[in-house]
């Protein structure tokens, strides 16, 4: 691949502004809508954020890291930039999308790369029904809350939630309880990619409970529904021989 305009975004911490003043002097910065590439450099939530914006843009991502957690992230090398580019590797993930109903019967929907999580909002546990393509598969989970991580996203929160390692291209989500009081001995699910996930809320009065995709968080909801968005994807550029898929392999073999 060959790349010849370069959109650079950075997050706010001091090293990565100063890595985009020095990386813009050398090769210009291009407007999204002009370039054929995005560099971004920071931590893995700049990441999350690049690739909520890349949907519109239709761009690749390669990221640098100049964050504290790097798992989506390359190697920082400013001065290969252009062969690192050529040479990278294209990673096609794509996001779950989530219907939430609040309380007052307003729907929201949002997308999530990582996971769509269910949370209390107070002391007393969530009480939760799950169906899996309209079929009861759990009448009752008292627990902090769920999560449904997609494969790019089972090394994130899933993880450390005692989630399962989803290889990055398989046809798989995890669920996954947070904390779980009853059933105790849950530990969760994996399930096709193209299945249908309903969550309900039982007494959202009394046990009122947050829906979060990624960074967007609806609070007092009664149920939420989550697919595979098959419409969308993202593109994710790697050095060759750090691919996505061989980061979460490596993972999986980490103590």
């Amino acid at each position: 691949m060959k790349f010849s305009r370069i959109a650079f975004l950075a997050s706010d911490s001091p090293e990565a502004r100063r890595a985009l003043l020095r990386l813009v002097k050398a090769h210009g910065n291009a407007a999204p809508e002009e370039a054929d590439v995005i560099v971004a450099l920071g931590g893995d939530g700049l990441m999350l954020q690049t690739l909520h914006k890349s949907l519109a843009w239709k761009l690749p991502i390669y990221g640098m890291n100049r964050g504290s957690v790097g798992f989506l992230m390359n190697d920082y090398d400013e001065k290969n930039l252009l062969s690192k580019l050529a040479a990278a590797e294209l990673t096609t993930i794509r996001p779950l999308k989530m219907k939430a109903t609040s309380v007052n019967g307003t729907t929201h929907l949002a997308i999530a790369f990582n996971e769509v999580s269910l949370l209390r909002q107070r002391s007393q546990a969530a009480k939760l029904t799950i169906k899996i393509d309209g079929h009861t598969r759990l009448e009752e989970l008292i627990a902090d809350g769920i999560l449904v991580a997609t494969p790019a996203g089972s090394t994130a929160y899933n993880l450390s939630a005692q989630g399962p390692i989803l290889p990055i291209g398989s046809p798989l989500l995890a669920i996954t309880p947070l904390s779980p009081f009853r059933p105790r001995r849950w530990r969760g699910a994996i399930i096709p990619h193209d299945a249908k996930i309903t969550i309900i809320a039982q007494e959202p009065e009394k046990r009122p409970v947050a829906a979060v995709a990624d960074h967007l968080e609806v609070r007092d909801i009664i149920s939420v529904e989550i697919a595979e968005d098959r419409k969308r994807a993202a593109k994710l550029l790697f050095d060759p021989g750090h691919s996505l898929a061989e980061r979460v392999l490596t993972e999986q073999f980490r103590f």
